[in-house]
């Protein structure tokens, strides 16, 4: 196993570790966690040898094979196929030998140099390399293509599938999915699963650490505290221990019922129905954990739009592409103040595209692309950390943004997105990935806008801030529309779904659940083309360990199969009155307005306002009735998918 004893590191003048203990057994699937600066990358330097400790021990078997992700980028001129190849380092040194063999003509090395890789399994290889990059969002074309043609999330994507591919007893990864889709993401989940050595992982996706981890290593304090379970099993037992400190749970109560009051004045009301539940899921998960994140660095806020259009943005049979290459065709689209819109699709489909459209940057080849007179735009894309002035502090970067009247308003303001003094007053280059996607974010948040636009923004930033982004984003008031490949994230801030697929953007009829069963990767065979020589498989047919996970799989498909049709009807209704309230809403609107009217009063005969009158208590009436139905079968709709779930 993996053993820690008594470790000691300081660097640059600060105690990462003081008497860190940690023990990993063989075949554990562990998840490292901790705030940003505990160390967790610098205890993985530890255990492959490139840091020593100060005092202390770490032992590993003297058998056991390392692999881990590189998180540098080496600029190499090998075949994407090759290189995630060159991960098999045995294999490598093994073809290496074959060829000094044959140079030689020594026929018997020759034929022992065969019979070895023939062991390593020379002819499983190049698929398996195929289905790891096709896994990863590659394609065909991307095989033969230079690692240095690739940008710089891609190379780290090839960086993984190297680590992948390297035959490991221990294998460490390094937030592996921060330039992942969620497609990949998927993917990646399912292929750890099956991997049976050693997993250390260390991300700040809690769906990926809940669906991979089987305990949790928590640094803190220059220790480490390993929980058995998932992140969340982790998070129920801290919180368990925490309960304890009763201030820090006082604190977290303020937001608890800060929660509860919005749920009490809205649960009723179709136009804050939806926020309604999505606050009471959050709710349910904040009580049960409120005093593990009450001493989080972060208080954010978007603040509410002071005007708002409607619709803030309508798109007509809309077209966009590059030059005269079309991305996405005949999309027609609104965009309504209040909307929380999540788009899917796979790498590659156009997402980025659609996104870039509606702020403006990409203008439509064909169509009408109409946007509201108030309808402010903040927009969140991973380019817009490289835009940053690296010389300007944060403090500097905020004030030429939008001056205030104090500088003490800024640094209080750049404080709640957690920045101490010392890091306001540091060029922005010295920042980390993480600390410039939160100051982007304040610049964004500062302009109040009526529509939040984000492009994958939780690449870089840690658990904690995911939950503050989270919370932040229950509260804003204007409309959201978001590609990420957090599903914690999606699920607790989005009431829809755009799907952006085979040249098209379509409303999604299933929830998130559906589509990640759907679109997984993992549940179809590799596309690659790789040519590989004719070998007869070694697997036993009839093996009936694998006829019961088919038919298992099998069963559960049939279950949700059946458990989605139960489902149909429910959103068949919900839909069916969400259109009833929006057009009640709209002529009770009309209605209302000119009720009004003081003329109304005094140019209309009685005869002909008692009608109108009636007729608007007979419009609520209505809308009032729909929003209960609506209410109870969004309820019956949540049940069915929590019984799913369980």
């Amino acid at each position: 196993m993996l053993k820690i004893t008594d470790l000691h590191l300081e660097r640059n003048l600060q105690t990462l570790f003081d008497g860190l203990n940690l023990a990993v057994h063989p075949g554990q699937k562990a998840a490292i966690v901790g705030r940003n600066g505990v160390g967790k990358s610098t205890l993985f330097e530890l255990i492959i040898g490139k840091l020593h400790a100060d005092a202390g021990d770490v032992e590993l078997p003297r058998d056991w094979r390392v692999s881990h992700m590189a998180q540098e980028v080496r600029v190499s001129d090998r075949g994407a196929l090759e290189y995630v190849i060159d991960g098999h380092k045995s294999l490598r040194n093994a073809e290496r030998a074959l060829a000094r063999a044959t140079d030689r003509g020594d026929d018997m090395e020759v034929a022992h140099c065969h019979a070895h890789l023939d062991d390593l399994g020379i002819y499983e290889i190049r698929p398996r390399a195929g289905e790891i990059l096709h896994g990863l969002g590659f394609n065909n074309e991307d095989l033969s293509r230079a690692f240095s043609d690739f940008s710089g999330g891609w190379r780290i994507r090839l960086n993984l599938a190297q680590a992948l591919m390297t035959p490991a007893d221990l294998l460490l990864l390094d937030e592996p999915t921060n330039h992942l889709d969620l497609e990949a993401t998927l993917w990646l989940e399912s292929w750890l699963q099956r991997y049976s050595g050693t997993l250390l992982v260390i991300a700040h996706d809690r769906d990926f650490l809940d669906n991979i981890a089987e305990h949790t290593a928590h640094l803190h304090n220059g220790r480490a505290d390993v929980y058995r379970g998932n992140y969340s099993a982790f998070e129920r037992q801290r919180a368990e221990a925490m309960m304890l400190q009763q201030a820090a749970y006082k604190k977290q109560q303020r937001e608890i019922d800060h929660i509860q009051s919005f749920v009490d004045r809205f649960r009723a009301k179709a136009s804050k129905a939806r926020q309604a539940q999505s606050r009471l899921k959050a709710l349910e998960r904040m009580e049960a954990v409120a005093p593990v994140h009450a001493d989080s660095p972060y208080r954010l806020s978007f603040p509410q739009p002071q005007k708002m259009s409607s619709p803030l943005i309508g798109l007509d049979r809309v077209s966009i592409g590059y030059g005269d290459t079309c991305v996405l065709s005949e999309i027609r689209e609104t965009i309504l103040p209040g909307a929380r819109i999540g788009v899917l699709g796979e790498n590659g489909a156009g997402k980025s595209t659609l996104l870039k459209c509606l702020v403006g940057e990409l203008p439509p080849q064909s169509g009408e692309l109409v946007i509201g007179q108030h309808a402010v735009v903040g927009y969140f894309a991973q380019h817009q950390l490289e835009s940053l002035n690296p010389e300007r502090t944060a403090l500097e970067t905020l004030a030429l943004a939008k001056p205030m009247d104090t500088e003490q308003q800024c640094r209080n303001y750049l404080g709640c997105w957690g920045f101490p003094k010392d890091k306001l007053e540091r060029a922005v280059a010295t920042l980390s990935g993480g600390e410039k996607a939160r100051l982007v974010l304040a610049l964004i948040a500062v302009t109040r806008p009526a529509l939040l636009v984000l492009d994958e923004p939780t690449n870089h930033l840690d658990l904690d801030m995911r939950d503050a982004l989270a919370m932040a984003l229950q509260e804003f008031e204007g409309a959201l529309i978001i590609v990420a490949h957090d599903r914690s994230l999606l699920s607790r801030t989005v009431d829809e779904f755009w799907l952006v697929e085979n040249g098209s953007v379509t409303r999604l009829s299933s929830d998130l659940d559906g589509y990640t069963r759907t679109h997984n990767p993992a549940n179809g065979p590799a596309v690659l083309g790789v040519d590989v020589p004719p070998r007869k498989s070694r697997r036993n047919p009839g093996n009936s360990t694998g006829q019961r996970r088919r038919d298992t799989r099998k069963v559960e498909r049939r279950a949700a199969a059946e458990l989605r049709e139960q489902e149909k009807p429910l959103l068949a209704t919900i839909r069916r009155l969400e259109k009833e309230i929006d057009k009640v809403s709209a002529e009770l609107k009309t209605l209302e307005s000119k009720l009004a009217d003081p003329d109304t009063y005094h140019n209309l005969p009685a005869e002909q306002l008692d009608p109108l009158l009636k007729q608007a208590a007979k419009l609520r009436h209505n809308k009032d009735h729909a929003e209960s139905h609506w209410l109870a079968e969004s309820e019956a709709l949540e049940r069915l998918k929590e019984s799913r779930r369980e």
